[in-house]
């Protein structure tokens, strides 16, 4: 008895503490303590880079599934980011504590009626125009005030915590911000995008925003009353208003250096993001691991100043632009992507950490917290700028990474320039000098080095141009040592697009993928002996290659997003020119242009549209195919080309092959009948099983198409490139 008495009075004991403790964690989140901010602060970033990917993804196939997609929406993310920073700073330093609630709860208000943050389909242009501003436009008008807001939270409510604890130090709350962004990116490829739709993501992260307004409305209405409170917590100690009145203002140098610092860092990462998906395909994985890395930097140096020593990490930095300077030479060279992307992330990091580290070395006394805040998005605004919006118009290569890592160097000769020697003497002074001149060698010796190989590599090119699209050049080769004829070639980034043998004749002469042994070949060869002339649509023009499989008496339509493709097949290839068929070129994306116009009624359909090596995913969809088969006679041929170093494409032609019910078959040619021909992969799909028992089929290298068993198919509101990479 005395044993369960004991037992008794321990449990309630045990309760009453346990109601204790909830009670006093209850009351420090009401009564706005660090938790409340600390909480709000970690939605605010969670929500913040949860909804890049999102939305990114949801516009990608309105304009063209190019890469530069996600250029121009980091771009907005990084003005507005930019705009919430500014608000933050002139709420803080301008307005009283109340009226800072009050301001803020409007905005909080009018953010939730935009919600939920699902884009608007009058956005879809079928143009072939650079579509930067219109992006921008719609990312303002469906998450513009939501990502304002979220971008405000991290230095507005740091502010109010400096308000509310006099002395306290709030830069551990930036680095709890970065670590909740981070978690946001690593989550969703892996668990938000492979298991939800676009719009369940859309409603999921809206429900996700109201949480937080309502939490961010209980912080601002504390500080509000934290700004009038006379109790021990919130007013001034003398220690802490003397150091407010010692804190020096940062002079204007020490501003360009926030700038130039922060500016690098994003620079670095949006040129390494676009070197992976520009041959691999755009997707939120691509786009998440070059992030990560970027913020894992802003929390290590921002959580401890013992995580960024200078020298580990300086040596390092030479080491991490070597490396990037081989990188160039790897993606120029079609490294394998195992070694590339290692390298280039590596690099990145170390970069980010020099530009991070030195930034938080620099971080002002919390007096001027917005100022420091405001200016490190500048220099993220500034590189954004230079990478989606300048570069693609003044630069006819991607010169960014380069330009960045000259910058990098430069800067970090700026750092030391002015910096004294821990003890006076003159050997220490001598060797301060000597180091300096060192950086500055090394600095002009890198410049030197990297402009001489970019000057040597636009020497091998009759012609370069770029756009919002990516870069082009046209090769002329010479005839090889093994029997390699001498030939033209377009490059589109780093991936033949098409090439003409340089002898008369030739713009009728089929090469690269289109040889006799190819899947579009076989099925052009066959419609041609079974029907005469014909009518074919192509998806994606290249160097128009494909104009040599069509005879005189065909109709020929291509369907291209890209102006400088059509000039360049029209004026240094000469396929398009030279075909016999009566030919038409439609600019802009090929899938909405296909779903604005009335049926072509076509006998052969081919999609063959890449970016570099990467497939604009949103013409590989279910919608996609209900197209394909409303512009295809009732006995149509299509054809789907899914030649791809890195990505496995067969299993999403074969669901949905399945799914509208036809037959197919993979062809795979090797490319091997003449010196001129590439190795290739087609699918080749027909309502009528029977048309692949034509003789054109019965060599070698054709497979029945086979759906692979649980497969999810893909449609507009779900596609996962994950699971189809090699």
């Amino acid at each position: 008895m005395a044993h369960e008495e004991r037992g008794r009075s321990l449990k309630a004991e045990t309760n009453v503490k346990l109601r204790s403790f909830m009670e006093t964690w209850i009351y420090a989140i009401l009564s706005g303590r660090m938790p409340v901010y600390a909480a709000t602060i970690f939605l605010s970033a969670f929500l913040l880079f949860q909804v890049q990917p999102l939305i990114a993804k949801f516009i990608l196939p309105w304009f063209g599934g190019s890469a530069a997609v996600w250029s121009a929406a980091l771009l907005f993310f990084q003005l507005v980011l930019l705009a919430g920073y500014f608000y933050a700073h002139v709420l803080i330093r301008y307005l009283k504590p109340k009226m800072q609630f009050n301001v803020h709860a409007v905005l909080l208000v009018a953010s939730l009626a935009t919600l939920p943050i699902v884009p608007n389909a009058v956005w879809k242009t079928t143009g072939s125009a650079d579509p930067t501003f219109r992006i921008l436009l719609l990312l303002a008008a469906t998450v513009g005030l939501p990502y304002a807001i979220l971008s405000a939270t991290s230095p507005l409510l740091q502010a109010w915590y400096v308000r509310t604890h006099k002395g306290a130090i709030p830069y551990r709350l930036f680095a709890l911000s970065n670590f909740g962004s981070l978690l946001a990116l690593l989550s969703y490829p892996t668990l938000v995008e492979p298991r939800l739709t676009l719009h369940s993501q859309a409603v999921a992260w809206s429900w996700g925003f109201l949480a937080f307004a309502i939490a961010c409305a209980l912080a601002a209405w504390k500080s509000k009353e934290a700004g009038s409170d006379t109790t021990s917590e919130t007013t001034s100690s003398p220690e802490a208003d003397a150091a407010d009145a010692a804190a020096v203002a940062p002079s204007l140098a020490e501003k360009f250096l926030w700038i130039g610092l922060a500016s690098c860092a994003s620079v670095l990462l949006l040129a390494v993001t676009t070197y992976l998906t520009q041959n691999v395909a755009p997707i939120p994985l691509l786009w998440v691991v070059p992030l990560s890395l970027y913020l894992l930097s802003f929390i290590l140096c921002f959580e401890s100043d013992k995580l960024y020593p200078r020298w580990l990490f300086l040596p390092l930095l030479v080491g991490a632009l070597g490396l990037f300077s081989y990188g160039i030479t790897w993606y120029e060279n079609n490294t394998d992507i195992k070694r590339l992307i290692p390298a280039l992330c590596a690099s990145l990091f170390v970069c980010c950490m020099v530009c991070h580290g030195e930034l938080a070395k620099r971080r002002p006394h919390p007096k001027f917290l917005t100022q420091f805040y405001l200016m490190v998005s500048v220099g993220g605004a500034v590189g954004g700028m230079f990478v989606a919006f300048i570069s693609p118009r003044v630069f006819q290569d991607y010169l960014e990474l380069p330009i960045a890592l000259v910058a990098v160097l430069a800067l970090v000769t700026c750092v030391f320039w002015n910096k004294a020697p821990q003890t006076p003497g003159a050997p220490r002074e001598a060797r301060a000098v000597w180091i300096r001149v060192a950086l500055v060698l090394v600095t002009i010796g890198f410049a030197g080095y990297l402009g001489r190989a970019q000057v040597k590599k636009d020497r091998t090119f009759v012609r370069s141009v770029r756009n919002f699209y990516g870069v082009l050049h046209v090769r002329d080769d010479k005839e090889g040592d093994y029997g390699s004829p001498a030939e033209r070639v377009l490059v589109h980034g780093t991936i033949d697009h098409g090439t003409q043998l340089s002898r008369p004749g030739s713009d009728r002469i089929p090469t690269s993928y289109f040889g006799s042994g190819s899947g579009i070949s076989r099925a052009l060869r066959t419609l041609h002996e079974t029907r005469g002339a014909i009518r074919i649509g192509i998806l994606g023009l290249g160097a128009g290659v494909t104009a040599t499989l069509a005879n005189a008496g065909d109709t020929l339509h291509y369907y291209e997003i890209n102006p400088l493709i059509l000039d360049i097949a029209t004026h240094q290839f000469g396929f398009v020119n030279g075909t016999p068929a009566e030919k038409s070129v439609l600019m802009g994306d090929a899938r909405l242009i296909l779903e604005s116009i009335p049926s072509e009624q076509l006998d052969f359909l081919a999609m063959d549209a890449f970016s570099s090596d990467a497939v604009p995913a949103h013409l590989l969809t279910r919608e996609a195919y209900q197209t394909y088969l409303r512009h295809l006679k009732p006995d149509g041929v299509l054809a789907v080309h899914i030649s791809n170093r890195y990505l496995d494409l067969e299993p999403v032609v074969s669901q949905s092959m399945t799914e509208i019910g036809w037959s197919g078959i993979k062809v795979e040619d090797e490319g091997d009948e003449e010196p001129f021909y590439s190795g290739s992969t087609w699918t080749i799909l027909n309502h009528d099983p029977n048309f692949f028992k034509h003789q054109n089929f019965k060599t070698s290298g054709t497979f029945p198409l086979k759906p692979k068993p649980g497969f999810r198919g893909w449609t507009d509101d779900f596609s996962n490139l994950i699971t189809i990479l090699k």
